[in-house]
């Protein structure tokens, strides 16, 4: 019996990351839309994380990623979409060049409430020429500012779409990564454009 695959049958693989400060909503974001249970790696935040991890703001939240969320979406039989969350402290970067390796692009989910979170995370994708867009996660449907206003407040060029979600809504999230793909085809994405 020959076991031999033929490449017609392996879908081909997008991967993007989800990026953002501690508290963003990236867990939430790769829940809602994945069409599997996710992978999550959190652990229950403790006294050990006082004075390293900054809650302001986030006051309520009790776990957090250590190292990587994952789910996956399928597009079409030949095309999967992947998905991987990143952890949101600055103590977990040097995971990042890592879960970067292969990806197409991020989404950069900002929280308002700590937007100042998100200038590491944009310098990161800025400095490795990954094509990213800017998410804001509307938590509890608060919209407290405009896309024009974060594009403002976080001196993003003119070229990186800004966005207002929800985290926790499927259709929200999938408008998310629309857009995010329809921006790295203008950026030139061929690797996607072949497939």
């Amino acid at each position: 019996m020959d076991y031999a695959r033929s490449d017609d049958h392996v879908p081909q693989a997008l991967k993007i990351l989800i990026a953002g400060g501690f508290g963003a909503g990236k867990t939430t974001l790769v829940s809602s839309v994945s069409e599997i249970s996710p992978l999550r790696t959190e652990e229950v935040l403790t006294s050990a994380s006082t004075g390293i991890d900054d809650m302001s703001g986030v006051e309520q939240k009790r776990t957090t990623t250590v190292a990587m969320d994952f789910g996956r979406i399928t597009l079409s039989p030949k095309l999967v979409l992947y998905l991987f969350g990143t952890p949101g402290q600055e103590r977990f970067l040097f995971l990042w060049d890592e879960l970067s390796t292969g990806s197409l692009g991020a989404v950069v989910l900002a929280d308002t409430r700590r937007l100042a979170d998100s200038f590491p995370v944009i310098d990161y994708f800025e400095r490795r020429n990954t094509p990213f867009l800017v998410a804001v996660n509307c938590f509890d449907g608060n919209r407290t500012h405009s896309a024009t206003q974060v594009r403002t407040a976080l001196d993003l060029e003119q070229h990186v779409p800004v966005v207002l979600c929800d985290a926790r809504q499927r259709d929200s999230v999938k408008e998310v990564l629309i857009t995010l793909i329809e921006h790295i085809l203008r950026r030139g994405g061929a690797q996607i454009a072949r497939r």
